[in-house]
């Protein structure tokens, strides 16, 4: 019952936030799911004997979720032109080793620093990237409906795992990870997932319209979607999201956690209510980007007087 009651507050909530919160305050609330499933992995880490730099892991997310929402505007555009390319350096990247190696070396305690050192970054790009996509998403015109979809596709897609599952489920998936999940469970969060890809995608325009604020689809710009691409897209990121379900059931198993933590009731941890979109953010992303789905913000001043 606790379970059922939290969906039932919390997803109007969600959807509220997603669908009519201006920008920056969007960004506010994806900045403050990032810290607290941040405490969350954080603390699984410490479980299985591993420090982390905890305060830097907080401070470096929380500013790359600000540079995200920064380079959504138009003065950020007007001093660099190629956005796309600033974003997913891998100069930047690259910097992330130095950012949380070279703490490690004023420590007493040189005994695993290269684990510490590593969650950390991984923490970052885990979480953080992760997450912090979904703000540029959000405000990309007439692919908005982009982050609806994320969100149905992995909602849709665990029902559809959890009733067939158990009337039909006999082949575990991953009996070393999470003993309860079927290969029958699997296929049917699969089908799911497309058929939801689908619907969103046909209602798309709709869907849009709902958005705060509400761009105009660009008159100039137009592409043949088909509707392979579309079912592909529904495929990978359900495949993404029970990969990233089954990945932090694996951290937890391995640092012999039960739940990451008790925040929402009946579900445990905030991070196991979004560890599936943690892999599926960035594939959606990665995807609509490459395929034309996803139309960066400043192409909209670019093909509009």
């Amino acid at each position: 019952m606790k379970r059922i009651l939290t969906a039932v507050v919390l997803i109007p909530v969600v959807l509220l936030i997603v669908f009519k919160a201006p920008l920056w305050l969007f960004a506010l609330v994806v900045a403050a799911i990032i810290v607290l499933a941040l405490y969350e992995y954080l603390n699984i880490a410490k479980a299985g004997d591993v420090q982390p730099v905890r305060w830097l892991t907080y401070l470096v997310s929380v500013l790359m979720v600000l540079g995200l929402l920064w380079l959504s505007t138009d003065l950020a555009y007007m001093a660099f032109p190629w956005r796309w390319g600033i974003i997913f350096s891998p100069a930047l990247l690259l910097l992330l080793p130095v950012v949380f190696g070279a703490p490690i070396v004023f420590r007493k305690d040189m005994k695993g620093s290269l684990q510490a050192a590593a969650a950390s970054c991984f923490g970052v790009l885990y979480i953080a990237v992760s997450l912090g996509l979904l703000v540029p998403m959000r405000h990309s015109p007439g692919s908005e409906y982009l982050v609806l979809f994320i969100l149905f596709s992995v909602w849709g897609g665990d029902i559809a795992a959890y009733y067939a599952g158990r009337s039909l489920g006999r082949h575990k998936l991953a009996p070393a990870v999470s003993p309860n999940k079927t290969w029958e469970g699997a296929i049917a969060s699969v089908i799911a997932s497309m058929g939801i890809a689908a619907l969103v995608f046909y209602y798309r325009g709709w869907i849009n319209s709902l958005f705060r604020p509400h761009h105009e689809e660009p008159i100039s710009f137009t592409t043949d979607f088909t509707w392979t691409s579309i079912l592909v897209l529904g495929l990978i990121t359900n495949i993404a999201a029970q990969l990233g379900d089954l990945f932090e059931s694996a951290l937890k198993r391995g640092a012999g956690v039960k739940d990451s933590g008790t925040l929402l009731p009946g579900h445990g941890g905030l991070l196991d209510r979004i560890d599936a979109l943690l892999f599926a953010i960035p594939v959606v992303w990665y995807y609509a980007a490459f395929s034309g789905l996803l139309r960066p913000y400043h192409f909209y001043h670019l093909v509009t007087p």
